[in-house]
């Protein structure tokens, strides 16, 4: 079972941060958190990112599809992911190894 985070962030935005709450595009973007990805870019207009929280992260199995496509379909290096996502390098290459063959087919199925 997934959190609720809309929930947490309402909580957490009306004890910490109330005057947030009233933003109307707080409001909108609190019913749009489907995703790891949406959870990680919401967190990130909220608060300036901190490294602390870095080795936190988890990503679901879309999220990180997405993210390798990404940096295939734009021809970007490992490098420039890491530093750009703030993720390591040898998580990345991880990636790579467990969706080699998921990649490879979107690939082809792309090119048709």
């Amino acid at each position: 079972m997934r959190p609720n985070y809309k929930k947490i962030y309402q909580d957490m935005l009306k004890m910490e941060y109330p005057e947030k709450l009233k933003d109307p595009k707080v409001k909108e973007l609190l019913g749009k958190l489907n995703t790891t990805e949406d959870i990680l870019k919401f967190n990130d207009k909220l608060f300036k990112p901190s490294r602390e929280n870095q080795k936190l992260k988890t990503y679901d199995r879309k999220t990180m599809l997405k993210l390798l496509q990404y940096q295939k379909k734009h021809g970007h290096s490992t490098s420039y992911m890491s530093k750009k996502y703030k993720i390591s390098r040898t998580t990345l290459s991880k990636w790579k190894g467990m969706f080699e063959e998921e990649l490879e087919n979107t690939t082809k199925n792309a090119g048709k």
